[in-house]
């Protein structure tokens, strides 16, 4: 058995449905954050109330959307059985 204790890792994710919001570290090209931020300080105020989270998470789902219908028919995404691994991605 293996007695080591486990390290957290941020930026790994679960299959379990997620309950409220989790941290996640990402790197992004400096111009496009940079302009992100901008936006996100110009739309703060009323009526968008815009912020960095809010920014990311309705681009996150308006790709995924994209995603689903241009490979999976515009279906959901199976299930992952493993959790994503870290490190530059291999070249297809």
């Amino acid at each position: 058995m293996n007695d080591k204790p486990r390290l957290h890792d941020p930026t790994a994710t679960t299959a379990e449905p997620a309950r409220g919001k989790v941290r996640a570290t990402l790197y992004l090209p400096a111009d496009l954050l940079d302009e992100a931020r901008d936006a996100v300080v110009h739309l703060a105020g009323y009526p968008a109330r815009m912020t960095l989270t809010k920014l990311a998470e309705q681009a996150f789902r308006t790709e995924i959307e994209r995603l689903k219908h241009e490979h999976n028919r515009g279906k959901e995404f199976p299930k992952r059985t493993e959790d994503l691994k870290g490190g530059r991605p291999i070249a297809a």
